[in-house]
């Protein structure tokens, strides 16, 4: 069985103007940004920081289960990292590889 873990350092990251959190997947060690603009889908208002930062932790376990499928499918980004977009947040099963 494949064990993540996920730190508990969400922060809002200004330079991106994204939500950004870790991911552990023993020996890959990563970041996940989440993009201001993923929000709107989940938000009915402007998605500030602070709301941003408010949707992550009210769904922190979608969040983490839309990063096991991009690690499972092997979805980084250029930098190594993940990042998760809205058609991620979309995706109807986050479980399906």
């Amino acid at each position: 069985m494949v064990f993540f873990t996920f730190p508990e350092d969400a922060r809002w990251n200004p330079d991106w103007e994204a939500v950004e959190f870790s991911v552990v997947l023993d020996p890959y060690e990563g970041t996940v940004r989440v993009p201001r603009r993923a929000f709107q889908g989940l938000l009915d208002q402007s998605p500030t920081p602070e709301r941003c930062m408010e949707a992550f932790h009210l769904q922190r376990t979608r969040f983490e289960l839309v990063v096991e499928r991009k690690l499972r499918r092997r979805q980084l980004i250029n930098d190594g990292n993940l990042e998760i977009t809205g058609r991620d947040l979309r995706e109807k099963n986050p479980l399906s590889v």
